[in-house]
């Protein structure tokens, strides 16, 4: 495998619906930084499923990219969720509009 291979593989992002996402910790950012608009998610509740934490509240927000905001006013539309999937239904759809 050549160098350019391995470093492709290593800047790539985990998609989801065509959009990158990333995790860090209860926090989840939901669409690409040269966009106009990001989603974050933030994880506010958890229940026990069994062995697995299962998010029970999610807060959503959309965000403006524009460096020059600061993060209060880069914040466009908010909502909240009773389940990542349903928090990943509406990111998808104001992302996709």
């Amino acid at each position: 495998m050549s160098d350019v291979q391995d470093n492709s593989k290593k800047n790539s992002f985990f998609t989801y619906k065509g959009f990158p996402l990333v995790r860090k910790g209860d926090e989840i950012y939901y669409g690409n930084m040269y966009d106009p608009y990001v989603v974050m998610m933030q994880i506010q509740e958890k229940t026990k499923v069994g062995d697995l934490d299962v998010a029970s509240k999610v807060k959503i927000y959309k965000m403006a990219t524009d460096e020059k905001l600061n993060p209060l006013e880069a914040i466009v539309k908010q909502s909240e969720k009773s389940s990542l999937y349903e928090a990943f239904d509406i990111a998808y759809a104001w992302l996709s509009r």
